[in-house]
């Protein structure tokens, strides 16, 4: 579908959702993906929006709320439309993981109103005890299990029990008595394998399991290096508590990248899309007064040297290139040493080797960029000893951009700050302060 059409079918269902007869858009809704109905009932009124869902078939309803979970600026709206008992009520329909994202969505008074008539709240519970970033704030408690010492026929009649517990199974965990851990059966082995086998048999050893403290950065990692669908979670005894599984790490990526590129821009990652412009103002000011300040280094520079600059002008035409284009050089080294760190793709016996590269491509590309604006320089006829000038700075200024680019959040990590946030306010102070101090006072040494 184009995104035409597509608009034209979100505009139409959000009419009919706004209508007075709901019939034709509960017709319609019903036959949605949940994330799409989740869609048309973000774009209407909170009244229209509660209205909807509390038309909607319990199931349907329950569904469409969890993919709601995050696109609403004030979901304690919705519930005080619907009632905390109905919300409940579509809450209990949900994997517990899903109910504890919508539940710490509320305000802290309104969480105990929902949680009071939630009928599987033991399991809500135990998910909200857990910070919303970590592996026990993302799993799901509600696995299917087997004993490791049962036959595959029991252990078959044991799923089909629990087989309501879990929507998407393509796994089973194997434990003792004492729900310990012991092992991983994935479904299709079970079908093949012989009925008189044991499932200890059968089993296989878990990739990877995360204690809930985890956080959910590394729940993503381990996901993606031993590529596996799902991470149990177990206590310190080992005894398993739920898992988590590849849906929710898709959300953490995402997050976690839209965070990063947020922090990289200096913007706060908590700044609401949606809202208003002066929460944004507040958001970015202090930031934006930080660079400020940082610029007055730079200022500072060339007003030491502005005798230079008054009796060679030609220098202040030079002065943005040479700081620009350390800019970007440096901005490509702290982005590609901001995600090996990220990754922990660097180790802390590589970080020299890190910066030691990193200076070595800035020379490198120094010299190619120097060479050319020093050819521009000569063929505007401003003389062969500037455009020396231009190629030394431009040389010295890719250098230190290298240099700062993979130092700086090394640095940063090692004293615990988060390297995204503060990184590319230090990299340009840096680049622009040596840029000019390089291009000025080899201006003033070899022109004058």
């Amino acid at each position: 579908m184009s995104d035409a059409s597509a608009a034209a079918r979100l505009n139409q269902l959000r009419a009919l959702a706004q209508a007075e007869d709901l019939r034709p858009f509960l017709r319609r809704a019903i036959q949605l993906h949940p994330s799409d109905l989740a869609e048309v009932l973000a774009a209407v009124d909170g009244t229209a929006r509660a209205r909807a869902l509390a038309e909607l078939p319990v199931e349907t309803a329950s569904k469409a709320l969890a993919e709601l979970e995050g696109r609403l600026r004030h979901p304690e709206e919705l519930l005080r439309a619907v009632g905390p008992g109905y919300v409940a009520e579509l809450l209990t329909e949900l994997p517990s993981d899903d109910a504890a994202a919508i539940i710490r969505d509320l305000p802290s008074e309104e969480r105990e109103a929902v949680l009071s008539e939630v009928a599987d709240r033991a399991e809500v519970d135990q998910v909200l005890k857990y910070p919303a970033d970590s592996a026990g704030g993302l799993m799901t408690t509600e696995v299917v299990t087997v004993d490791a010492e049962a036959s595959l026929v029991e252990a078959i009649a044991d799923i089909r029990r629990q087989s309501a517990e879990d929507d998407a199974l393509y796994q089973v965990y194997a434990v003792d008595g004492a729900r310990r851990l012991k092992g991983v059966v994935p479904i299709a082995r079970l079908i093949v394998a012989s009925p008189s086998r044991r499932v200890r048999e059968v089993m296989e050893p878990a990739a990877a399991a995360v204690r809930p403290e985890v956080d959910q950065e590394q729940v993503a990692r381990l996901m993606a290096r031993y590529n596996v669908a799902a991470v149990p979670v177990v206590d310190e005894r080992d005894r398993l508590l739920g898992r988590v599984t590849f849906d929710d790490v898709i959300d953490v990526v995402e997050k976690e990248t839209t965070e990063d590129l947020l922090k990289f821009a200096s913007v706060n990652p908590e700044e609401d899309l949606s809202a208003p412009w002066s929460a944004a103002v507040k958001s970015r000011l202090p930031w934006l007064y930080v660079n400020l300040l940082t610029a007055f280094l730079a200022g500072a520079v060339v007003y030491v040297f502005q005798g230079t600059v008054s009796r060679v002008v030609a220098l202040a035409v030079w002065m943005p290139i040479i700081a620009g284009m350390g800019g970007n050089a440096g901005t490509q080294a702290l982005a590609v040493t901001v995600r090996r760190l990220a990754l922990r793709l660097l180790p802390r016996d590589r970080a020299l080797a890190v910066i030691r590269k990193e200076v070595l491509v800035g020379a490198v590309n120094g010299i190619a960029n120097g060479v050319a604006v020093a050819l521009v320089a000569a063929a505007l006829g401003e003389g062969w000893v500037l455009g020396l000038v231009v190629l030394l700075a431009m040389w010295g200024n890719l250098v230190v951009a290298g240099f700062a680019g993979a130092s700086i959040p090394i640095v940063l990590e090692r004293f615990s700050i988060d390297p995204a946030i503060a990184s590319s306010i230090f990299v340009t102070t840096f680049t622009d302060v040596c840029g000019f101090v390089l291009l000025l006072g080899l201006g003033a040494w070899l022109l004058l």
